[in-house]
């Protein structure tokens, strides 16, 4: 079971990859799993993702909260917040 992660903007840029497939489990089923194991990796991710830096995350293109469910196929991407004027 696995998904397909995307990292976009200064993500992609911190953490020097734009799309990787992960490898979904028991303790990965919701987004907020799914940050706490990134988190885990240390260095930049725990930085980038950490509770109190701005970022969203998107499940098959849909903003979703962190008690969404994740499930084998979905796209997960994870980006900051977009402003504009």
């Amino acid at each position: 079971m696995t998904i397909q992660l995307l990292f976009l903007a200064r993500l992609r840029e911190r953490f020097g990859v734009a799309r990787e497939t992960f490898a979904l489990t028991d303790a990965t089923a919701t987004v907020a799993g799914l940050l706490a194991t990134l988190r885990a990796r240390g260095g930049a991710f725990a930085a980038e993702l950490a509770p109190e830096r701005a970022f969203r995350v998107a499940v098959n293109q849909e903003v979703v909260t962190v008690d969404h469910p994740i499930v084998s196929g979905d796209e997960v991407a994870i980006f900051p917040p977009v402003t504009g004027g």
